[in-house]
């Protein structure tokens, strides 16, 4: 990518970060436990000497990962914009690695400026519990119906209200979303569900596992779906799947960045 010419004393870098959320209380910062967000900015704070906020993009829970998560900093330091992630991965935990780093223009935001976000949920649905991959995906010992959970998750492609579709707590001012993107896969024992959209509630995509796996086991009715977004009823829809399964996968820009 072409770098931006620099015309202030600050320049506004924009990190793609990959973690192992297992270990950590979410990505933003907390007052008694150790998010992502306050590792970056303590490694910052190192290479830099100075104090630096970073802003996400996507603000995920206790447990949760990401491959493609983005947030900015501004600084004054004088490393050249692609040697930041080089530099950072020196200093942060090995659960954590930022994959790219690039100069962005200073009006730039990595939360407020996303078009989209990309995830993915990891489901092992097989009668014992994976060892190698137990803190990246849900565990569902139980026979599934595949055909009818990828039919039930085709009512939820467009755009809908969602409010059945978030925990309490959001804090969203709409809860209209579009999703553009939903696909159920089978590779042998493992379940992947893609979804993209322009924003996600919050526990948003944890919901719709949750209730896809019940629709799966015919523990609900196949329209729950339907039927939560016609009547933004919550008790409609199954439980929220649990944080491990899920991963931040890209988060969508109108250029590339």
């Amino acid at each position: 990518m072409t770098q931006i010419p620099n015309t202030t004393s600050t320049r506004r870098i924009l990190l793609t970060i990959s973690y192992d959320g297992t270990a950590y209380a979410g990505w933003q910062r907390q007052l008694n436990a150790m998010a992502v967000q306050q590792c970056i900015e303590e490694a910052l704070c190192k290479l830099t000497n100075e104090k630096i906020v970073i802003t996400g993009a996507s603000r995920t829970d206790s447990g949760v990962h990401a491959l493609g998560q983005r947030a900015h900093f501004d600084t004054a330091s004088r490393i050249p914009a692609d040697r930041f992630a080089y530099a950072l991965n020196n200093c942060l935990p090995f659960d954590i690695r930022i994959t790219s780093s690039t100069e962005v223009a200073s009006g730039f935001h990595a939360r407020y400026d996303a078009k989209g976000k990309r995830y993915t949920y990891r489901i092992h649905n097989a009668p014992h519990a994976s060892a190698m991959y137990r803190h990246l995906c849900a565990y569902v010992p139980y026979q599934l119906n595949i055909p009818l959970m990828q039919e039930a998750l085709t009512s939820l492609l467009g755009t809908h209200d969602f409010t059945a579709f978030q925990s309490s707590g959001g804090t969203a001012k709409t809860t209209i979303r579009t999703l553009s993107a939903i696909d159920l896969t089978c590779h042998g024992s493992d379940l992947v569900l893609t979804v993209e959209g322009n924003a996600f509630l919050y526990n948003m995509v944890r919901i719709i596992v949750g209730t896809m796996l019940d629709i799966g086991m015919e523990r609900i009715p196949p329209n729950a779906f339907d039927q939560a977004l016609q009547t933004g009823d919550r008790r409609k829809l199954g439980v929220t799947a649990p944080a491990c399964g899920l991963e931040l996968t890209e988060v969508f820009y109108s250029i590339a960045q």
